[in-house]
């Protein structure tokens, strides 16, 4: 079971809906714990901007009527996809530590296959320096990472890229979107 969203990131908001069939006003975001896109409907007389944290718990809601539901990533519109790319940028700097500690813990997802290989950019080669590197210290930031592992892609763009394609991509394995 997913955990409930309280808080969602405007991503994109479309005043009178989306063009294909217009109506009422809807506003595409991002979960702020599970990552999960929505689509939200403001409620009458409101006006979102982008990069708006909106309460959508199950309390009263000021701003949002309802959640209309999942937004299909096929949906996102170019603005929504640029701000998207922001608050992930946003996400893995104030969570540096939770995305280091994958490095420290990531683990084989079968016999031919590495977590951290999911990465773009890191390779059978560079899994293996860094299961070498962090055997014999953990990991405290990206930029020990750099410095440890000399041949590796900037680890903090490495993980950004990978979220924004959980979010935007169908993928067989997920690290970071539920």
């Amino acid at each position: 079971m997913t955990e409930k969203e309280d808080y969602a990131v405007v991503l994109d908001y479309l005043p009178y809906g989306y063009p294909q069939r217009p109506g009422f006003s809807i506003a595409q975001a991002i979960g702020v714990k599970s990552f999960s896109l929505l689509e939200l409907v403001p409620r009458k007389g409101v006006v979102l901007s982008a990069k708006e944290k909106v309460y959508i718990g199950p309390e009263k809601r000021d701003k949002i009527y309802y959640i209309s539901g999942r937004l299909h990533r096929e949906k996102l519109t170019e603005s929504a996809k640029m701000q998207l790319q922001e608050f992930i940028e946003g996400v893995v700097s104030e969570r540096e530590k939770e995305f280091v500690d994958f490095f420290n813990n990531a683990q084989a997802i079968n016999t031919r296959l590495h977590q951290l290989e999911l990465l773009p950019g890191f390779g059978k080669k560079h899994t293996k320096e860094i299961m070498e590197a962090r055997k014999e210290k953990s990991f405290e930031s990206f930029e020990e990472i750099k410095s440890r592992v000399k041949s590796v892609p900037d680890p903090r763009k490495a993980i950004e890229k990978r979220f924004m394609e959980e979010l935007t991509e169908r993928q067989r394995f997920n690290l970071f979107v539920r």
